[in-house]
């Protein structure tokens, strides 16, 4: 009876505690279908993938990886982010580093198997237009767009409260920051996706399954692993990043991605 009394108490608790990230999770998804309503028409705010942009898409399937828009912002921008990490790294920053690298490798899972969707059905879920950028790296990021979300974690790590017990609207602050941060990238991305350099196709494909599958995982591993165990944090980006590795050996010269 002990045991069977101390799991309710445990079930209680857990769904209490899972309350307040459901209802915000719903709450932004709400919000985003309430605009995307509202904005129904508008060439500048884009809730919803559009099959008409497939021959924009098929496009930019044939630029992945050309050399034709190279310009030299390209070592601009890879200096000034070589420039943040040394400067964390002198300032001993590691856990700022390690939510950085963290985001990132996830996002490299992310664009890998965006890659092989565009590979196996025809069309990337996200597409970059060459014409936006100097290089295309895989047919979901450019080389701006990666350099950006190679210190998001990093950055958006500034906005943590110190106590990483801290609760805010009756959630951990490092999950409640999580949320709002994929919530602000989600709503960029409507931005983005009204302009020529960013492509949606499927018509079930916009920002709330950008929100919620994709950039919801960006920032949980970013600001999950800033406050892990250093033997955990090795364990994750050594997984991560050892996938990430492997399955671009791999996949590109096979012609997959």
């Amino acid at each position: 009876m002990e045991k069977q009394e101390k799991k309710t108490f445990d079930l209680k608790r857990f769904l209490l505690s899972a309350w307040p990230i459901v209802a915000m999770i719903v709450g932004i998804c709400l919000l985003m279908f309430v605009l995307s309503l509202l904005a129904n028409g508008s060439s500048y705010f884009i809730f919803w993938g559009v099959s008409a942009n497939s021959g924009v898409a098929d496009l930019a399937n044939q630029s992945v990886r050309s050399t034709d828009n190279f310009n030299w912002t390209f070592i601009v921008l890879f200096a000034i982010v070589v420039y943040i990490f040394f400067t964390e790294l002198k300032h001993k920053n590691y856990k700022g580093i390690v939510a950085a690298l963290s985001l990132y490798g996830v996002h490299w899972l992310y664009e890998i198997a965006n890659a092989i969707i565009q590979s196996a059905t025809g069309y990337a879920l996200w597409t970059v237009s060459p014409e936006s950028t100097s290089f295309i790296l895989l047919i979901g990021v450019s080389w701006e767009l990666s350099m950006m979300f190679s210190i998001a974690g990093l950055a958006m790590s500034k906005l943590l409260p110190d106590n990483p017990k801290l609760k805010i609207l009756g959630m951990n602050n490092r999950i409640f920051f999580a949320f709002l941060n994929a919530a602000f990238f989600g709503f960029f991305e409507i931005f983005l996706a009204g302009t020529p350099a960013f492509i949606w196709v499927y018509p079930w494909w916009g920002a709330i399954p950008v929100f919620v599958t994709t950039y919801i995982p960006f920032f949980l591993a970013a600001f999950l692993m800033y406050d892990a165990k250093p033997s955990t944090q090795k364990i994750f980006l050594g997984v991560t990043w050892g996938l990430v590795v492997i399955l671009l050996a791999v996949l590109i010269p096979l012609g997959v991605i």
